[in-house]
């Protein structure tokens, strides 16, 4: 008899599995393959994983080590100013007074009056400026010679007559320029001034137009003169122009050795002596002294000094003193506190410049390579500029920036450096720190 179809699954008579139609193995060992496939599939996937991930690991690192820092967090540029505390001259109780120094145009001090007023014998400085400015002498020189005459004894006379000071003077008497110049600044004499105008010009008139002419060129607004002398109390000035035409006269090698000299003896005129009793102290210099009923007794100075290692020629001028001795005491003790005045700014070292910060926790402050000073007066103000760069690592000794000076007419830079180093943070926290590294 007949027997149904076998259905897949079913055993044949020996009991052997059918084999299933179409297929290339068993049931079981289909299920099997995919399983193993499946399993395969999972670990390559996993081994490609982390392959992947060492990879990139290892790239990651690879670029966190090479790859540029973030710069460190430098210090603002800017500027600021510093001042000193300013000085407290010792300004006599009376008249008024100036003091300059010589290369720079503003006044150190000035107390009492600015306004014009009469300058007594001080005026025979301009005498001899305008007279070297009409008839100079060259260097070496002692100019032209002078033949004075009875005219000038004249003069004389007429001076005597007016009890102003004087030197002697004789018909015949033959003088260089120079020595001219020495008798009218030396004893201060009257006479002499009177005489020179009158051979420079050939007349007093001619010379005060031409010395009009002269301190308008000068910018020397608030002096006139009115005479050669200084006798007529329409000769008048301010203590700052005074101080400028001190500063002219130290500028003229014929008149600043004149000045200076504390006596000499001139043919015909004899001896004639300095009437600046402070010549010679305290490193004074010149210049010329003056006195009126009008004007009191003055002094316009010069002095030679050294302060903190720098050679100064400080001028000035004191007027309206009741005396001489006055004089003689106070110019000197005004002096010394002008000198006082005179200090450094100091350059150099690590404060005030700034920080440099990193991001990884190190700072540094900045610091000057090279030590120095800005040489001022007073309260004068320094301008400190800095500029710095940005740096990411510094050791002591690179540049990242400048720090100038400026004041009194001066500039000093110095170069910036850490005071430290700033050293790479290393690996760990460059890899730690992606956002900063590659942002």
């Amino acid at each position: 008899m007949s027997h149904p179809p076998a259905h897949p699954g079913d055993h044949a008579a020996d009991g052997t599995p059918e084999s299933i139609p179409g297929g290339v193995g068993t049931r079981s060992d289909s299920t099997a393959n995919r399983r193993q496939r499946r399993r395969f599939r999972r670990r390559r996937a996993a081994v490609f994983t982390v392959l992947g991930v060492v990879l990139a690991t290892a790239a990651y690192t690879a670029l966190s080590a090479v790859a540029p820092l973030p710069a460190a967090a430098e210090a603002a540029s800017g500027s600021s100013t510093v001042r000193a505390a300013a000085v407290d001259p010792a300004f006599p109780a009376w008249g008024s007074a100036a003091v300059g120094l010589v290369g720079q145009d503003d006044l150190l001090v000035q107390n009492g009056s600015t306004a014009s007023a009469p300058i007594a014998s001080m005026t025979k400085t301009i005498t001899a400026l305008v007279l070297l400015d009409k008839h100079p002498i060259a260097k070496g020189e002692t100019g032209p010679t002078i033949t004075f005459t009875d005219a000038d004894v004249d003069i004389l006379q007429q001076v005597w007559a007016e009890d102003g000071s004087w030197a002697n003077v004789v018909a015949g008497e033959r003088l260089t320029e120079k020595q001219a110049l020495t008798a009218m600044l030396l004893p201060s004499a009257n006479n002499y001034a009177i005489s020179l105008a009158n051979w420079g010009f050939g007349s007093v008139d001619a010379f005060l137009t031409y010395a009009s002419s002269w301190l308008n060129e000068h910018g020397l607004t608030g002096t006139t003169i009115t005479d050669p002398s200084g006798l007529d109390p329409g000769s008048v000035s301010t203590t700052k122009d005074l101080v400028s035409i001190g500063k002219l006269v130290l500028a003229s090698p014929v008149l600043s050795e004149i000045v200076d000299t504390p006596s000499t003896t001139l043919p015909d005129v004899g001896t004639v002596q300095n009437s600046n009793e402070l010549l010679g102290k305290d490193g004074i210099v010149g210049i010329k002294t003056g006195w009126t009923d009008q004007a009191g007794h003055c002094l316009m100075f010069a002095a030679s000094v050294t302060v903190h290692g720098h050679a100064l020629k400080l001028v000035g001028v004191v007027t309206g003193a009741p005396d001489y001795d006055s004089l003689w005491s106070q110019v000197p003790t005004l002096l010394a506190s002008v000198e006082n005045g005179f200090h450094e700014v100091k350059i150099g070292g690590s404060a005030g410049y700034g920080t440099y910060s990193s991001l990884w926790g190190q700072k540094a402050a900045l610091k000057a390579t090279k030590t120095g000073g800005l040489f001022v007066f007073s309260n004068t103000p320094v301008k400190v500029t800095v500029r710095t760069s940005t740096a990411s690592t510094a050791a002591p000794g690179d540049a990242v920036g400048t720090v100038t000076y400026t004041g009194a007419g001066q500039s000093v830079t110095r170069t910036l450096t850490v005071s430290k180093q700033v050293a790479d943070p290393g690996l760990g926290w460059r890899m730690a720190h992606p956002q900063l590294m590659f942002l």
